[in-house]
């Protein structure tokens, strides 16, 4: 396989309020929709792996058979979880540009997963933006998306806290899921993994920043400058 992280996603109440901090906290954020109705925004670097802040409707538990239905079994659990579990960190994207090879790689060598699912975006200036994503069964392991069409990443990004690449993602992995994270994770350095009791992103290392965060402003993640 030859995946690497496309994004780290943080789950938050409030996606408007979790917008005004991150920028309060010197970070460039994008809706990824229309602001009015959006559940999505990003912090996008230059290159390589970006934030995610999303929000998802507090009852998004009744609709557990809907959502599985929709992206094949595991998906129900694994969104449900996301807003359970309280704000933070709540997933991992790996991004492939081999998108169908590696998915049979994925499965042939035990990684069970839901149907794959194509999305469509419209972006606040109109810009329609495509890819696909599929969720393993698993509800923990990292899910494989596609690259955007058109392609996103700006030339230069300009955050005032000086920050410049998602440099680290730290994670704790389960005994029975090391296996697979080792294998899904194994071609991008980015990840730094070790056992845990549960299969979770704990924090994230950001190159360029200039100092500490405020960790009142950071809905629950973890957020340090690159050692």
């Amino acid at each position: 396989m030859k995946t690497r992280c496309s994004h780290v996603l943080l789950w938050v109440k409030d996606i408007h309020q979790a917008v005004q901090d991150f920028r309060q906290l010197g970070f460039t954020v994008d809706y990824a929709t229309k602001e009015k109705n959006a559940q999505h925004a990003h912090i996008w670097f230059s290159e390589g792996a970006i934030i995610e802040l999303l929000t998802s409707p507090s009852n998004a538990r009744y609709f557990k058979w809907l959502i599985d239905v929709f992206a094949g079994r595991g998906a129900g659990r694994r969104m449900i979880r996301w807003s359970q579990e309280g704000e933070g960190f709540c997933d991992v994207a790996l991004v492939s540009d081999d998108f169908d090879n590696d998915l049979s790689v994925m499965n042939r060598e035990g990684v069970q997963t839901g149907r794959v699912i194509p999305w469509r975006r419209t972006k606040p200036n109109g810009q329609k933006i495509s890819f696909r994503f599929v969720y393993p069964r698993s509800e923990r392991l990292p899910f494989l998306v596609s690259p955007y069409n058109p392609p996103q990443y700006p030339q230069k990004t300009d955050h005032k806290n000086g920050a410049n690449g998602l440099s680290k993602v730290y994670m704790e992995v389960s005994e029975q899921d090391w296996q697979s994270v080792r294998r899904l994770t194994d071609q991008d350095s980015i990840f730094n993994i070790k056992p845990g009791p549960t299969t979770k992103v704990t924090g994230i290392e950001v190159s360029g920043l200039k100092e500490n965060l405020d960790p009142t402003l950071l809905h629950g993640s973890k957020i340090n400058p690159a050692n």
